[in-house]
């Protein structure tokens, strides 16, 4: 983890200058920490404390509701961008071969030259 994100993951807000930050209530802010879309941590006297990106968070979900969207769709929103992450990390990184492949197929395509039909088979190999 970068020094920058390691900044904005720690928690250091009390809700209070969070409510300032986002302008909304401190029930809504719980609202959201009780729908799983936020997570902040607890001090010694637990105490909620939140990081530069958990007010990220709020302020984008106080404009997903801005522009109509109800509470199950940005639920669905951050569902699927936690799946794209997931299969983002999961994929492995092209090689050289595969970038050759790519590469020439793609040159045959717009050459018009890419053989359609039975002799697709007697492209030569890279």
């Amino acid at each position: 983890m970068s020094e920058k994100e390691l900044r904005r993951s720690m928690s250091v807000f009390p809700i209070g200058t969070v409510i300032k930050l986002t302008d909304l209530s401190a029930r809504q802010i719980r609202y959201y920490e009780e729908q799983d879309l936020i997570h902040p941590e607890r001090s010694e006297g637990n105490r909620r404390l939140y990081s530069l990106n958990d007010i990220d968070i709020l302020l984008e979900i106080k404009d997903y509701l801005s522009d109509g969207l109800n509470m199950a769709g940005i639920k669905h929103v951050y569902k699927m961008r936690k799946e794209e992450e997931k299969q983002a990390k999961n994929k492995k990184p092209l090689t050289d071969k595969d970038v050759r492949r790519i590469f020439y197929d793609e040159i045959l395509s717009q050459g018009g030259l890419n053989p359609k039909g039975p002799f697709d088979s007697q492209r030569p190999k890279l």
